[in-house]
């Protein structure tokens, strides 16, 4: 959430609080994000959250993504919030999700479902506390949970028993493995904490028998090759994993990560594997239907959502993206 945050509104929130002198005006915010690597970006999304302040600041950002959500046309997101970067500044994590939860209801024709990230960086004692606090929203719309952050730092197996109780909850989960770390960090996502989905997962090509593991089970990855370049865990679009993993039957769903921060959108991303890769429009509409299977929704509303999506004449139309 806090890296899709329409340009405009970023700026009505840096203004707010009194701007950043080395930040003038639009096209030097726009200038802010662009990245030398990903600890580059870590330090750009700390400044960035530098900005939000109070309650209401996230019940207004919150707002601006739905409509920008809904003006591309999205149905349903499961979006990562790091509701822990904020609780050092005395905000509280239920009343975070409550102002979340605010501003999104002020947009009926698209549905956000809330994925908090407990944040490694953190430490598994931190991530524990805030789960327990997140049982008390949990009817908000608040799904599940995952870990972002410094994952060449945190390895996942610090967070074994942090997942285990997450379960026992009824939380689904997730976690970024295989982004800035390698392959062992998305076996132990795997192993020790049990995940439903991992994030990124663009270095489990280092590991012939992962990749054989992850086609089999079709354990699915939120895969976000423009935000890959963008952080520079890969060079360029041309190297990106993301057609070899498809080929080889993994369950490759496609994600935007921080769409502002990164200045891309769904559009976009097809677009580029379409333009890079060679992917028909028969094929992303496959990543489309593997997005609404790997989705944290019940059994019966991916039905629903796949046979809304198929029985749409636009769902046949043999044109560009």
């Amino acid at each position: 959430m806090e890296g899709s945050i329409p340009l405009d509104a970023l700026w009505e929130l840096i203004r707010k609080y009194d701007g950043d002198p080395d930040v003038p005006d639009m096209e030097s915010l726009k200038d802010r994000f662009r990245f030398r690597d990903f600890s580059h970006f870590l330090e750009t999304w700390t400044w960035k959250n530098g900005f939000l302040r109070e309650y209401d600041d996230f019940a207004f950002f919150s707002e601006a993504v739905a409509r920008s959500l809904e003006g591309q046309n999205i149905q349903y997101v499961e979006a990562f919030l790091s509701t822990s970067r904020f609780l050092s500044i005395g905000l509280e994590t239920g009343r975070l999700i409550e102002a979340v939860r605010q501003g999104l209801n002020r947009v009926s024709d698209v549905e956000v479902a809330l994925v908090p990230d407990l944040v490694r960086d953190l430490g598994a004692e931190n991530a524990a506390t805030v789960l327990s606090e997140l049982s008390e929203v949990q009817s908000l719309g608040v799904v599940g949970i995952g870990i972002g952050g410094s994952e060449h730092l945190y390895p996942p197996e610090i967070f074994r028993e942090v997942y285990s109780t997450a379960r026992e909850m009824g939380f689904h989960t997730t976690a970024h493995a295989g982004e800035a770390a390698g392959a062992d960090s998305i076996w132990g996502a795997i192993r020790p904490l049990e995940v439903e989905r991992i994030g990124h997962g663009t270095r489990a090509l280092e590991d012939e028998s992962l990749l054989e593991y992850l086609a089999e089970s079709r354990l699915p990855i939120e895969m976000c090759p423009l935000s890959n370049v963008a952080t520079r865990v890969v060079e360029s679009i041309e190297q990106h994993p993301v057609r070899d993993y498809f080929d080889r039957g993994l369950m490759v769903t496609i994600n935007t990560d921080d769409p502002v921060m990164f200045g891309n959108s769904m559009v976009q991303e097809f677009q580029a594997l379409e333009s890079n890769f060679g992917f028909t429009p028969d094929e992303i509409r496959v990543l489309i239907l593997n997005g609404i299977e790997a989705s944290f929704l019940p059994p019966k509303r991916k039905l629903a959502m796949a046979n809304s999506f198929t029985s749409d004449p636009a769902w046949s139309e043999k044109t560009q993206l």
